[in-house]
């Protein structure tokens, strides 16, 4: 560029961690920074975090990553910011963080429970979702019920990456893709309306919204105050940024409609874009991040989460492992596949159909070892991707490949398992970081690098393997995969009563 902004800074701001990636125009990547990000469970269901943590955590790795490429703030042209969606970000009228909570929070579940039995139907035709635990309105609504002080004392509510938005411009907005992600607009205009508010009880809450704009559009500027925090030049344009899974699919190359996304990550996100929106109260939800922009999701937290689980509890214990999750990939490895092998279920965290499911493992013998119950792990969050996918099949979209990002990426199995599960072709990217890469395409957009979205994935994004499906082990999978399902339906009676159990024992 003429003026010498010649980088993008993406942030991709998920559960665990927070991510600055600095891109040149090419989505080449200079540097990068990351930091775990803690949770606090004060009660079983409930996952917050500590949201000037967080802004704490975003400064220092924005800082890190610049200091780590050694250019100068002035060459960054905007930055763009991705978060996780749905949970509940809380300020009140003086900038004071209230309260944050993560989207694996499952304290409204009976909520969810009731809005869907009164108003589900309703509430579909007007925003294509329907009430779940962690959904930001359900959310809410929990807290207007059961911490009404708190719900009186906060001036705005809106979602993770928008509260650091807020804190490097001091402006309150959201992106229609992460508020249309959270069932709060009405579809498929991804606005605001009162008598959707209405559905879920907060009639009241119109004034605690953020303003609504595009993914792309420069909302503020980097303060004087944040760029003492951060390292960023003061006046650095911000744009208002992306729900994380359509920012994945943007930095995945996946761009225009009939595209697949497949996210293995703390969530199974398994999504296709469309030209209109999917109408079909069996697709989890519907977002919306342009005009004549949509993405179908099915989504549940039944994803790599459940792997990360193993290793903290098992694998890392004692500090035995230098390298835990190649130790995981090394154990599967050893695995021949047959067809008594050990099924999971991987709803450590629930399920998209009940979040009274629990994981577990069935059919263990005395012969099976750590390997075959790992690759029972892997195998099951694939199955969990599949049947996902059968959903989306099912309301109409049809595609043959898809495009594969996140953490699960970095095992030389999971790949592959999907492409021979599903009986797709998949694709791997060349980046790692397509969260932050997305958002750094939308940052280009607002700083007129690129006219549209499309343009920044075709000069950003490339691929970097592919994996064709191995028609043999497709029999093998679907076959295993029926029992899977059957194990679950069977489970779900004993799930049930487990959920509903207020015996305690004293």
């Amino acid at each position: 560029m003429a003026d010498g902004k010649r980088y993008l800074l993406g942030l991709d701001a998920g559960n665990t961690v927070i991510k600055a990636v600095l891109f040149d125009l090419f989505g080449r990547e200079l540097a990068r920074a990351a930091r775990d990000q803690s949770s606090i469970v004060p009660e079983p269901g409930h996952v917050e975090r500590d949201m000037d943590e967080l802004w704490a955590n975003a400064g220092g790795v924005i800082g890190e990553c610049i200091a780590a490429a050694g250019i100068s703030p002035e060459t960054i042209a905007a930055v763009g910011c991705a978060g996780h969606g749905n949970g509940l970000y809380m300020l009140d009228a003086d900038d004071e963080a209230l309260l944050g909570i993560q989207s694996l929070d499952t304290r409204a579940v009976g909520l969810a429970g009731e809005l869907a039995a009164a108003n589900g139907d309703a509430l579909h035709a007007a925003c294509l979702q329907k009430p779940w635990p962690s959904q930001t309105p359900t959310l809410l609504a929990w807290i207007k019920r059961n911490e009404k002080a708190l719900y009186d004392r906060a001036a705005t509510v809106f979602l993770c990456k928008d509260f650091i938005n807020h804190r490097l411009t001091g402006e309150r907005v959201s992106d229609v893709s992460d508020m249309s992600g959270a069932g709060f607009v009405a579809m498929p205009a991804c606005a605001y309306d009162d008598e959707l508010l209405a559905l879920y009880g907060l009639r009241d809450a119109r004034s605690k919204l953020p303003r609504l704009a595009q993914p792309a559009d420069i909302v503020g500027r980097v303060t004087d105050e944040a760029a003492l925090v951060t390292g960023l030049a003061a006046g650095t344009p911000v744009v208002c940024g992306l729900f994380d899974v359509v920012a994945s699919a943007l930095g995945s190359g996946v761009a225009e409609p009939g595209q697949a996304s497949i996210i293995v990550g703390t969530w199974s996100i398994n999504q296709v874009l469309t030209d209109a929106p999917v109408v079909d109260p069996s697709v989890f939800m519907v977002s919306g991040f342009g005009p004549e922009r949509f993405v179908a999701i099915e989504a549940s937290a039944t994803s790599a989460a459940n792997l990360e689980w193993y290793v903290r509890t098992f694998v890392e214990r004692g500090g035995h492992h230098d390298d835990p999750f190649g130790h995981c990939n090394e154990m599967v490895a050893r695995i021949t596949p047959a067809h008594d092998d050990p099924i999971f279920h991987p709803y450590l965290y629930g399920s998209g159909q009940s979040a009274a499911a629990r994981g577990g493992f069935y059919g263990l013998a005395g012969w099976h070892g750590e390997g075959h119950m790992l690759r029972a792990l892997y195998e099951g969050v694939v199955f969990e991707h599949r049947r996902h996918i059968e959903v989306l099949t099912a309301s109409g979209i049809a595609f043959d490949q898809a495009v594969m990002s996140g953490g699960g990426t970095r095992s030389a199995h999971w790949p592959q398992m999907l492409a021979d599960c599903l009986g797709l072709t998949i694709t791997v990217p060349q980046s790692r970081e397509t969260g932050a890469l997305g958002a750094a395409i939308a940052a280009g957009v607002g700083a007129g690098v690129f006219t549209r979205l499309e343009e920044g994935v075709a000069a950003m994004t490339r691929a970097q393997r592919t994996f064709e499906p191995n028609a043999q082990l497709k029999a093998h999978y679907d076959r295993r995969y029926q029992t899977y399902l059957g194990l679950a339906e069977a489970m779900t009676p004993i799930w049930n009563k487990w959920g509903n159990s207020a015996e305690e024992v004293s």
